[in-house]
């Protein structure tokens, strides 16, 4: 199985995001990883490793990520070998937006190949993949939650999904149908989590997402909630 942790507020998140992952160990995983909206730079920086969280944690301790916007993943390989290459978070073709996927798109071999033939370069052999390249395709002028809402119409399967986007840093977004998400509830911070125990370290207050629905959680002031 796998796990999604997102975060959005004050505190630098990498921290945040580890601590969340570590609490979803139990279910079960090959590899991990974590992106970053990088404020100075205004483009999502990503670390991910096969194997266990602890090789995550290494990589990042050499080459931390600064930053108050992210999400995180441990992935259970279905499409593609438990590389790094295959690890989550995914990034379109011009980096600026990043996703983490639980469950299966059983049309993306079919997406994937109408993708190709408009452009888009993928670099992995997951159906996550096609996610991220699709939501590049309709973010056009519009709010992110919106174009992943547009790209989640095309999608056939389940899937819970935690998108961030560096053109809009200080919004999270999550959208579920198949697959559970939840969204956690701070002061001046919100996360979401693919299960409670990942955010219960932070709050105690836990909403549902409900089915076939997408959200965004945005920060609009500094130290705002």
């Amino acid at each position: 199985m796998c796990g999604i942790v997102g975060y959005i507020g004050d505190r630098q998140a990498q921290p945040i995001l580890l601590a969340g992952l570590k609490r979803l160990e139990y279910r079960g995983y090959d590899s991990s990883g974590i992106a970053l909206i990088l404020p100075n730079k205004q483009t999502i920086g990503i670390r991910k490793a096969p194997g266990k969280i602890s090789a995550l944690d290494k990589l990042v301790k050499n080459k931390p990520l600064c930053g108050s916007t992210g999400i995180a993943h441990t992935r259970w390989a279905t499409h593609g070998a438990p590389t790094q290459a295959n690890a989550h978070p995914h990034h379109d073709c011009t980096g600026q937006i990043a996703v983490v996927h639980n469950g299966i798109i059983e049309n993306y071999e079919a997406l994937k190949t109408q993708l190709i033939k408009e452009g888009h370069i993928f670099r992995s052999q997951t159906d996550t993949e096609v996610i991220v390249h699709l939501i590049e395709k309709f973010y056009k002028n519009i709010p992110l939650e919106e174009a992943v809402a547009l790209a989640l119409k095309l999608l056939i399967g389940s899937f819970a999904v935690g998108v961030i986007a560096a053109n809009e840093p200080n919004k999270l977004v999550g959208a579920r149908s198949g697959s559970p998400l939840i969204i956690g509830v701070g002061q001046g911070e919100n996360f979401l989590a693919s299960d409670v125990p990942a955010v219960l370290g932070f709050t105690k207050e836990v909403v549902f997402l409900d089915e076939g629905k997408t959200v965004g959680r945005e920060q609009r002031h500094v130290n705002t909630a």
